[in-house]
């Protein structure tokens, strides 16, 4: 169930993602953080990814308590994951090791509108075509200095 739940999230996510490029009601916060290019620290996007998925998260409780148990600590590992893994590309986007192309880096490099909506992972762009590939590893990029896996804003 941790897996299911972990897959889901990332489900949830990619479409609130999507869904925020194409509603002015939710999407004014969203336009902003466009503007600035920038995360808001692992942490406080943890804490908007749990936030916002709690809703999500409970509902396995009425079913089980190993089920609820399962689902909720799947969405929440996404959520650290997510949360990481959004920062990261802001912070130091060759360090995503587990996708060919950092889908929210170029998102926001070549003004993506409407492809590349994952955070954490590429396979639901995959999956509904709007996975778009560019030459992301420019000079700028690879001339950077090398950094690690955590020199990145936390909060």
């Amino acid at each position: 169930m941790v897996v299911t739940g972990f897959i889901f999230a990332s489900f949830v996510e990619y479409w609130i993602h999507r869904l925020m490029h194409f509603s002015h009601k939710i999407g004014e916060r969203h336009r902003d953080h466009h503007r600035r290019n920038e995360g808001q620290g692992v942490l406080w996007e943890f804490r908007d990814y749990i936030k916002g998925s709690l809703i999500i998260l409970c509902p396995m409780f009425f079913i089980s308590w190993s089920a609820g148990i399962g689902w909720f600590l799947g969405g929440l590992i996404y959520a650290a994951f997510s949360a990481y893994a959004h920062q990261l590309q802001h912070d130091n986007p060759t360090k995503c090791f587990w996708m060919k192309m950092p889908v929210h880096y170029v998102h926001h490099q070549y003004n993506m509108w409407h492809h590349n909506f994952g955070l954490g992972v590429d396979w639901w762009d995959h999956v509904f075509g709007t996975y778009q590939s560019v030459e992301w590893l420019t000079e700028e990029v690879l001339n950077q200095p090398e950094r690690g896996f955590i020199e990145l804003r936390w909060k």
